[in-house]
């Protein structure tokens, strides 16, 4: 019996101290790692160092806006965000095969500077109406990105839930073939 209670206040412990380290990183976290570049690798012709100024130099059709909406304390609540198409991204760096159908089995990986990433297949960002809507942002409302989400930031508007597929602080960009 004492043995079971042993056990059970060791598993407690170790619990509480995982959940003390979690919040104790969400904190750290929440002040923002900000990201001033993004850096573009893998599977791909030129890798690229892309900062904020030359996402907005992108040409005009590679460049998009959408409004999400959320409800915070009962209220919907509107952001207009615009950024490039990471789509319009990869093409820029050139996705490298060994064959004309190795693009169909690439993975697409986004990271934050605090570690969170995010997948999309190669196929899904050129070939859905959810890859179209996967935006690198620069701007929110008019106004650049705060520290909240770093000078860059990845965000999937056409997912039934935008918030699991939205990289503040993005950081890089990677293809892989799977």
């Amino acid at each position: 019996m004492s043995i079971r209670l042993s056990t059970r206040r060791a598993a407690l412990a170790a619990g509480v101290a995982v959940a003390l380290m979690s919040s104790m990183a969400s904190a750290v976290w929440a002040a923002g790692p900000v990201t001033e570049k993004i850096q573009v690798s893998g599977a791909v012709r030129a890798p690229l160092t892309l900062t904020v100024d030359d996402l907005r130099a992108f040409p005009a059709g590679q460049i998009g806006s959408f409004t999400l909406k959320k409800e915070v304390d009962g209220r919907e609540q509107s952001t207009t965000v615009r950024g490039v198409r990471l789509a319009a991204v990869l093409e820029r760096a050139g996705i490298v095969g060994k064959d004309r159908h190795e693009w169909k089995y690439m993975a697409v990986l986004a990271t934050a500077s605090d570690g969170y990433k995010v997948a999309f297949s190669w196929p899904e960002l050129t070939n859905t109406d959810v890859g179209a809507g996967v935006l690198v942002i620069f701007e929110r409302d008019g106004q650049a990105l705060d520290d909240g989400e770093g000078r860059i930031a990845l965000v999937s508007g056409r997912d039934l839930r935008s918030g699991p597929r939205h990289v503040k602080w993005l950081s890089r960009i990677e293809i892989k073939p799977l």
